[in-house]
């Protein structure tokens, strides 16, 4: 399922990159084809937020644009509560007729802050039919073990580690050039301790038979990678990228800006609402990554976009174009989290203020009629 990427002038070192970030539009990393997938159609989707950077005490069931939601079951036991740190996952449920498919999006930051929220929001590990990870960041892996370790002999034998490409696997810092420090690296040997099998989707490809993710995502609205952190391509000790698989020799070994050529989204068609496209982080993009779903889909109508937006960096003038782009693909709920930032919040409810549902951990929030 991997596909070498066509670099053009892409990449041609580590300077080039870095002038690379600071520009906009980003070029693509290949050519993507339109309406690749026979995208399946469900008849609601429900998503439960098992870790997110928040927990709202106070808050209360609702509807926006037609999306319900409702806080986190109540509690049996006082001495417990949720628990919140800077990350990611999300627990996504559909049904298609009879058919129910549950898939689990990114790992969140820690195990034990993982394990603490699934168990309070009651969330079972045997009825998982894939696993989703978004990109290579820590944040996004880091409670990943931690789960297999806890839960391996209760999932699925066969089940699969749905990763964007081989840039997922590539080595992570943060900091400036002299002053790394090291943000981890998924590893594939220790999923292979754990009997998981990794599946490269650089292109779409439909995950449980309900959702599909984009693929890497093509790079044409305004849109720019904000500074995060640095990527190492190479393999060192047995960890690390096969960077040969999709970039020129000469950068083997070269640690740059991260670009993050293979963050894909996951995506779902309910029934007469449309696109539910799930951006964990959106570096490359949300509106890039919204756009590509429909490509890949063929389908326009924009129902919901949710995930972290990493618009919590962006400068006031630029954060105003990107809402006023996204806007434009006219969905009719925003779903912001993790790091899509206080100030987007209040950007897109100035600019679109019926459509804005923040939820916090252990939410659910319900797609769809059935």
């Amino acid at each position: 399922m991997t596909h070498r990427i066509d670099r053009r002038r892409f990449v041609r070192g580590s300077a080039g990159i870095a002038a690379l970030a600071a520009a906009a539009p980003l070029s693509s990393p290949r050519p993507v084809r339109a309406a690749t997938l026979a995208v399946p159609v469900v008849d609601e989707l429900s998503i439960r937020v098992l870790v997110d950077s928040s927990y709202d005490l106070f808050f209360r069931p609702g509807i926006v644009a037609g999306v319900r939601y409702a806080p986190a079951p109540p509690r049996r036991d006082f001495r417990r509560s949720l628990h919140n740190e800077w990350g990611l996952s999300l627990w996504l449920e559909s049904q298609r007729d009879a058919e129910a498919r549950t898939v689990m999006l990114d790992f969140g930051y820690t195990p034990e802050v993982l394990q603490n929220n699934m168990e309070l929001i009651g969330v079972d590990p045997s009825k998982l039919d894939a696993l989703v990870v978004s990109h290579g960041h820590y944040d996004h892996f880091g409670g990943l073990l931690g789960f297999l370790d806890r839960h391996r002999a209760a999932l699925k034998p066969d089940i699969r580690l749905v990763a964007g490409g081989e840039d997922n696997f590539c080595r992570r810092f943060n900091g400036a050039p002299g002053q790394f420090s090291d943000f981890g690296v998924l590893d594939r040997r220790e999923l292979a301790a754990r009997k998981i099998v990794p599946v490269l989707a650089e292109r779409p490809v439909v995950v449980a038979g309900h959702a599909f993710t984009t693929g890497a995502i093509e790079r044409t609205s305004l849109e720019r990678v904000l500074p995060n952190t640095h990527v190492e391509f190479g393999e060192k000790a047995g960890a690390g990228c096969d960077a040969g698989r999709y970039l020129s020799a000469d950068m083997n070994g070269k640690t740059v800006p991260d670009e993050h050529l293979h963050e894909h989204a996951t995506c779902y068609h309910v029934r007469d609402k449309g696109l539910v496209v799930i951006s964990s982080c959106g570096h490359v993009g949300i509106v890039n990554s919204v756009r590509q779903a429909q490509k890949v889909s063929g389908v326009d109508k924009v129902h919901a976009i949710v995930g972290g937006f990493h618009l919590g960096p962006a400068p006031r003038d630029y954060l105003t174009q990107v809402v006023g782009e996204i806007r434009k693909l006219n969905p009719d709920v925003l779903v912001p989290m993790h790091c899509s930032g206080l100030n987007f919040v209040q950007e897109a409810r100035a600019q679109m203020p019926d459509r804005v549902l923040l939820p916090t951990t252990g939410a659910r929030m319900i797609f769809g009629d059935a």
